[in-house]
């Protein structure tokens, strides 16, 4: 099976299927049998500084939903790196198929090891949406995708954090969505290796209930001074999304949150 978009072919694997970016006419190859992306994915690509141009690492990529999304925001250069091979696999047939080949570059690979070949400090902005779960067991009743999407298994948290600093550029941006209940894990570790908090913003489902996510910048050997944006609420009273969030998913907010 083949999907044609822009003039360009591209099959589709079996239990594949194309789902609707929502904005700037964007598609992304996604299957059931793998983690497909989720609103955090989209709340980063919103969030994360990114330069009008230079070069833009996306770590954790999955199916590269970050990468494609950050097209719409910066004409910079985009790279994603990716550890499965099917999921690899999946964004670069991605790219394809909304005609950014020339834009977005997606790696198979260990992020662990991308300094090797890519070089130290030479990315201007990384963004990364890491696997949020230690490892303690839940991760054997999951696939083996979706274990490794959720779990620590392919890298740890420290891990993530050590390959950003020695990939991005003293002064260049790290933005990171992660869960709240690891927030003092990850400003502890940030802070370990030379990467200062800057921005943080809180995810809330709904105005009465606690934080699901928090969204953290952090300047790479910046000067210790961190803000806190107001929170971010998805659904309102009537269980609809709230104007900020339709913005965010439909392209009327394309800019930083």
């Amino acid at each position: 099976m083949t999907n044609s978009y822009n003039d360009e072919p591209v099959p589709l694997h079996p239990a594949e299927r194309v789902d609707d970016l929502l904005t700037h006419d964007l598609r992304i190859i996604q299957s059931d049998e793998v983690f497909s992306f989720s609103m955090d994915a989209v709340l980063l690509a919103r969030f994360a500084s990114v330069p009008h141009r230079g070069r833009v690492l996306d770590l954790c990529t999955g199916n590269g939903v970050i990468p494609m999304l950050l097209t719409t925001r910066t004409k910079a250069s985009i790279e994603g790196i990716e550890i499965q091979p099917r999921l690899a696999d999946m964004a670069r047939r991605s790219v394809v198929m909304n005609n950014l080949g020339e834009r977005v570059t997606i790696h198979e690979g260990d992020l662990r090891e991308l300094h090797l070949t890519a070089g130290y400090g030479v990315y201007d902005a990384i963004t990364v949406n890491p696997p949020y779960m230690p490892l303690n067991g839940s991760d054997l009743k999951l696939n083996s995708h979706q274990a490794m999407a959720r779990h620590e298994l392919g890298c740890t948290l420290e891990e993530v954090i050590q390959a950003c600093v020695r990939l991005v550029r003293t002064g260049g941006k790290v933005s990171m969505v992660h869960k709240p209940q690891r927030l003092v894990d990850i400003i502890s570790l940030m802070r370990q290796y030379r990467l200062e908090p800057k921005l943080i913003r809180f995810v809330h489902p709904r105005a009465h209930l606690e934080a699901n996510m928090v969204l953290i910048e952090a300047a790479r050997d910046g000067k210790p001074e961190v803000r806190l944006q107001p929170p971010l609420i998805v659904y309102n009273e009537d269980n609809q999304y709230c104007p900020e969030i339709l913005d965010i998913y439909y392209g009327a907010k394309e800019g930083k949150l």
